[in-house]
């Protein structure tokens, strides 16, 4: 059951966290065009799969009790950074993605680099779930 949860929740990161970050990354570039049918899409994609992106957690907390690693340092950073950057989609690029498409004044640069801390946050995820420092799970 471990292998399918585990599964299940790299699935989960890999098709709905890839394609918020890709399309969050863009979307400074198409408001600097001005192009108002990728902002939509693009918000959309960020949208949507933000929604999708709820599952990562859900196998992520059922993987790590399966595997008994819940109080392991390496998880619970894992956690707090996971919870940093929901709130940075939540709370700034989504909200600033919805102004620009409504046509409210947004800045390029600030969003871009709200976008990449966002980006930053995921990837560093990424390295502590496949490092673990301290784990003594034996990979």
């Amino acid at each position: 059951m471990t292998k399918l949860l585990l599964s299940l929740h790299v699935l989960a990161a890999i098709v709905a966290i890839g394609p918020v970050t890709v399309a969050a990354s863009m979307f400074p570039a198409a408001l600097r065009r001005d192009d108002h049918a990728q902002l939509a899409t693009l918000h959309r994609i960020c949208r949507v799969y933000a929604v999708l992106g709820l599952a990562v957690p859900v196998f992520g907390f059922a993987t790590a009790s399966a595997l008994g690693v819940l109080g392991d340092a390496w998880l619970l950073v894992s956690i707090a950074l996971t919870a940093v950057a929901a709130a940075v989609l939540g709370f700034a690029i989504l909200p600033a993605q919805a102004a620009a498409v409504a046509g409210r004044p947004t800045v390029p640069a600030r969003l871009g680099m709200t976008s990449g801390v966002f980006n930053l946050l995921w990837a560093t995820v990424v390295v502590l779930m496949i490092v673990r420092p301290g784990s003594t799970t034996g990979a």
